[in-house]
């Protein structure tokens, strides 16, 4: 008789969610451009590889196709770092395919935070690339939680600023952009939750429509992509803190400073302080990118 250690219902680490196929169509890609306003030339027509290719992050939200990781309590539940690591070209009419882990659990003041580790491969088992998602959720009140949720005036803290650029180097950055309901549909749909319709994000303390996260990185990666080209697809890498919400219909855009390039191998890995920030100056997204300079 097998003995069971861990509940058939418990978040370990260790525990294995599999994944799911992923088929890189056309379709796919103008639903990507849709969402996030980025419209590459190399996702409609020639690229340095000859063929069109996708977008770095064409499979962005993998590790949320199932949300049976998830801690009991999802109200005011945000995602909290992206950490992701690109190794090979995505090609459209590709298929993938995804497997997510569960790599570490950890407190961390009023919340406590899950930790999925999310690869990509493709049809000959070549790892396309990597991503870590760092989810939080709210200690409920009996364990020290005070069961609070996240509204606007939680980014006007003097504790939720923070300074970033300061260091110079070569500026980057994707133009300003509202990011309308249609391209949260476009993003986060077609069903309707918290990141698509503002009667689900009250449910889960929220007062209105909350952009997902990704699409936010997904500018990021889309300013790494225009600056570094290949160098970022095959041999991007990031570490982001996503540090307040952005709401629909909000203004934002991507910047960035190279600050250092450091050799690897036969080439130089650009190293880049990145951010995204709304039209008044929040930051909702803090970190470090890198690519390859090809």
């Amino acid at each position: 008789m097998a003995i069971q250690i861990f509940d058939p219902k418990e978040v370990y680490v260790g525990r294995d969610y599999g994944g799911a196929e992923y088929e890189i169509t056309d379709a796919v890609v103008q639903n990507y451009i849709a969402g996030t306003g980025d419209d590459n030339p190399w996702y409609r027509g020639p690229s340095p590889l000859g063929d069109p290719v996708a977008p770095a992050l064409i499979v962005h939200s993998a590790v949320f196709r199932t949300h049976d990781w998830y801690l009991p309590n999802v109200f005011g539940n945000l995602h909290a770092r992206q950490e992701w690591e690109g190794f090979a070209p995505v090609r459209i009419g590709e298929k993938l395919h995804s497997r997510s882990v569960i790599i570490d659990r950890y407190v961390k003041r009023d919340r406590e935070y899950v930790v999925n580790e999310c690869l990509i491969l493709n049809a000959q088992g070549q790892i396309v690339q990597r991503s870590r998602t760092h989810q939080s959720f709210l200690i409920p009140k009996g364990q020290g939680g005070d069961g609070f949720a996240v509204d606007r005036s939680r980014e006007k803290s003097g504790t939720r600023e923070f300074k970033v650029g300061d260091r110079g180097g070569e500026l980057l950055e994707t133009p300003m952009r509202k990011v309308t309901q249609a391209m949260c549909m476009a993003f986060s749909g077609p069903g309707r939750n918290y990141h698509t319709d503002a009667a689900e994000a009250r449910k889960l303390g929220f007062p209105e429509i909350v952009v997902q996260g990704m699409l936010s990185v997904c500018l990021i990666a889309e300013m790494m992509t225009r600056r570094f080209g290949l160098g970022f697809v095959i041999g991007g890498k990031f570490d982001l803190r996503l540090v307040n919400v952005l709401w629909a219909e909000e203004t934002t855009g991507a910047k960035g400073r190279v600050v250092a390039q450091r050799p690897e191998g036969q080439r130089t890995r650009a190293e880049v302080e990145v951010w995204c920030e709304k039209a008044d100056g929040t930051k909702t997204i803090v970190g470090s990118a890198s690519a390859l300079e090809l």
